[in-house]
């Protein structure tokens, strides 16, 4: 699986060109009609052209971008994955009870992490130990929460709630608790 900074890099630069080119294409627009009060240049045929490539830049990398993120083609056939390993995590009064103090996991497994509420709202986050996100979803009180993952390389990261829970929810940290090995 692509990991997640290269997805995040990548989109950052090809999003970044597409507005610098929007915003020239924008401000040359806006000088040649108020330069004079009229151009010469710019015409409704060629103003709506110039929209409706813009428009099609867009969809269309919106397109490319989709097809980049590597965890979609597990969501998309996740009826049929069978996970290689599942680890049951309940959440309740701002604390993360794990089934062990360190969650092991081999490279190239896929994982299942089922995350369950018994009273808020709380995010479930894993984070590199420079603090990156790797993943995160949400965990609501009486419903399904659970993410599957596939770890291509090894690894130690960190839980964490990304959702706000009250104010005991900033502490909400379990340092280096899933260590993903060769």
């Amino acid at each position: 699986m692509i990991d997640s900074n290269i997805v995040l890099i990548g989109q950052a630069i090809a999003y970044t060109l597409y507005v610098l080119i929007i915003m020239i294409l924008i401000g040359w627009f806006g000088y040649n009609i108020t330069r004079q009060g009229k151009s010469n240049v710019i015409n409704p045929k060629l103003f709506y052209s110039l929209v409706a490539l813009l428009v099609l830049i867009g969809v269309s990398l919106h397109i490319v971008t989709h097809e980049t993120i590597p965890w979609k083609s597990m969501d998309l056939n996740r009826a049929s994955i069978k996970a290689d390993k599942t680890f049951y995590i309940s959440v309740a009064n701002h604390k993360f009870n794990l089934p062990a103090e360190k969650m092991i996991i081999k490279t190239n497994n896929k994982v299942l992490f089922n995350v369950t509420s018994e009273d808020l709202t709380y995010g479930f986050g894993l984070f590199r130990q420079d603090n990156s996100m790797l993943f995160q979803m949400q965990v609501l009180p009486g419903h399904k929460n659970d993410i599957l993952w596939q770890f291509d390389r090894p690894g130690i990261y960190s839980i964490r709630s990304t959702e706000y829970s009250g104010p005991k929810g900033i502490k909400m940290i379990e340092k280096n608790a899933v260590i993903v090995t060769n």
